[in-house]
Parts: C-alpha cells; structure tokens; sequence
C-alpha cells in the first residue's frame, strides 16, 4: 500500500504520460487545462487505494482512475458554465479563459475520452466498468437537475435533499472505489460493500463541503466561506434551521434567502448566527459523524485485512476531520 500523496504523484505522472498535442488545439487545450489545474484528486486515489486494498498492482487501476479524473472535471466545466462560475480552484475557468461554445464542446470531448480508457481493459473487465461508468454518470446528472429545481422551490425536504447530493456527489465517489475492486477481481460482495462505504463517505464528505462553506477558515478553505449563504443554496445547513427555528428566526431566515445585499459579510454572519441558535450547525456535525461511522459499519463486513479496514478507516476520519 502507499501514502495518499504517493497515490496523487502516480496519477499525475499518468496524466503527464497520456497528455499528447492534438488539434484542433482549441479543443483539446481547454482539456489539458482544466485537468492539469489539479485539486486534491481523491476520486481517482481512491480507484488506486481500493486496486490495492483487494491486492492488485495499483498501476492497473490507472485508465480507470484517469477516466474517474476526466469525467469529474467535464462535469465542473459544465457546471461551471451552468453556474456562470468565473474561477475554478483559484484560476479561471474554461469558458471566461476561452469562450461559452468551447467550455461546452471541450466538456462534450471529455466525456467522450473517458469511456476510452476502459478501453485498456478485457472486455469482461471493460464491460463492468463501463456499465458502472453510464449509470454513475446519468445518475450525476440527474443530480445536478435537482440541484438546479431545488433553487426554484421553498418546499425541499430533507430527504430529497440527501438523494440530490447523493446523485451528484457521492455515487461517483462509491463509483470510483468500486472501479478499483472491479479491476482487483474481488468478490461481487466486496464490490457491493465497499460502493456502500463510499456513499456514505461520500454523503458525509458533502455535508461536511456544506458546513465548511459556512464556518470553515477562509486561510484553509480554498474558496470563499460563505458562498452558499451568498447565493442562497438550500444546503443541508439551511433546511435543518428551517425546520428547528423559531418563528421569528424563520422569518428573518426566509428574508436574507431572499436578497442579494451590496454587502454580504452582514448577511453571512446573521444567517451562521441562526444556523447556530437553532442548532441547525449541531445537527449537521451530527449527520456528517453519522454517515461517516455507517462507512466504517460497512467496512465490518468486507473480506479484507484488519490492518487495510484501518488504512480505509483513516481515510475516512481524516475526510471527516479536513478543513478544506
């Protein structure tokens, strides 16, 4: 087994590796960009970790974790697009550095390039992976419509809530381990758990993204504290004050969600006054603990050393425990 950083060194030289000078370059250069702007990477360290976990040279597990690092990065261009986001961690993203109609064709090529890197793989093992590819990457989708629904609607439950983020975070974290002990040969009960672990880390890693947002440290964070509250999301946050809060608090929370203040910093701090009051902060905490603790439950079961379910589980508290 290797370290997280060592995981994040092989996926780079990988991407190094396969990066090739193509035209038409305003095509294929916004893809090189976005994905060489790098970020934590976690999806595909993970594919290279679970490869190991259930005994596999990690080196196997590279196309899948490749295709894992390109369709998450198609989805933030168009994401971004969507969300008329002009950075992207820290820098500018692919349609204010170039233009609308290439962040959507060059999106359109990543989506496309990462179906080809199972392609790598015998067919069995490519039929699997390509049949979990296309349903984590419809149900990706189907997550951010309801992302972009829930904007336009006072009545999400908490529910809905955690399907959404479910869909358009977690399944592609689960998919991404899943991948890695495909390509390993584990059991299909294996597969199966260790999906579960990762939508359950993955659930607790989103409603820790959806604290953070609020109450992180600006120095540590990554981006700006309190965007969500700026924008008005709905976030996990948000709907556990609006069931706990007094009718005043209530009020006054339905109010800030409903304008767009010259200055924010006002607003931020009385909408994390009554996520406090209310214990809506507390609540959250409490789920992300949760659901972290469910992963480990999960990790019980799997057919696996004692000392790689503590590798797994380390992972896990460290993600439960970030500050970015």
């Amino acid at each position: 087994m290797h370290s997280i950083k060592q995981y994040q060194d092989f996926i780079s030289t990988y991407i190094d590796s396969e990066r090739s000078e193509k035209e038409p370059k305003n095509l294929y250069e916004p893809i090189h960009y976005i994905i060489g702007l790098g970020g934590k990477r976690m999806r595909p360290v993970l594919t290279l970790m679970v490869a190991e976990v259930f005994n596999a040279d990690y080196k196997e597990a590279l196309p899948a974790a490749l295709a894992v690092e390109v369709f998450h990065n198609f989805s933030l261009v168009h994401d971004d697009i969507m969300d008329a986001a002009p950075l992207r961690r820290g820098n500018e993203t692919v349609h204010e550095k170039w233009n609308l109609n290439t962040g959507i064709l060059s999106g359109d090529a990543m989506l496309i390039m990462a179906y080809q890197y199972f392609e790598k793989y015998e067919p069995i093992v490519f039929r699997d992976l390509a049949r979990l590819f296309s349903k984590t990457a419809i149900e990706v989708c189907e997550g951010q419509q309801w992302d972009v629904d829930f904007e336009n609607r006072d009545d999400v439950t908490i529910p809905e809530y955690l399907k959404m983020i479910e869909y358009k975070t977690a399944v592609l974290v689960a998919a991404a381990m899943k991948m890695g002990a495909i390509i390993a040969g584990t059991t299909d009960e294996n597969c199966c758990l260790i999906y579960e672990f990762g939508i359950n880390l993955g659930l607790a890693f989103q409603l820790q993204d959806d604290y953070l947002d609020a109450f992180g440290d600006p120095e540590t964070f990554g981006k700006q504290v309190g965007g969500d509250i700026i924008e008005n999301k709905k976030t996990y946050l948000y709907l556990k004050a609006s069931g706990f809060s007094t009718p005043d608090q209530a009020e006054q929370l339905t109010h800030l969600y409903s304008i767009q203040p010259e200055d924010n910093e006002e607003k931020i701090n009385s909408v994390k006054a009554i996520f406090n009051e209310s214990g809506a902060s507390a609540a959250t905490l409490e789920a992300i603990k949760e659901y972290t603790y469910k992963s480990f439950e999960i990790l019980e079961k799997m057919q696996i050393s004692e000392e790689k379910k503590l590798l797994l589980k380390t992972f896990g508290e460290d993600l439960m425990g970030r500050k970015v």
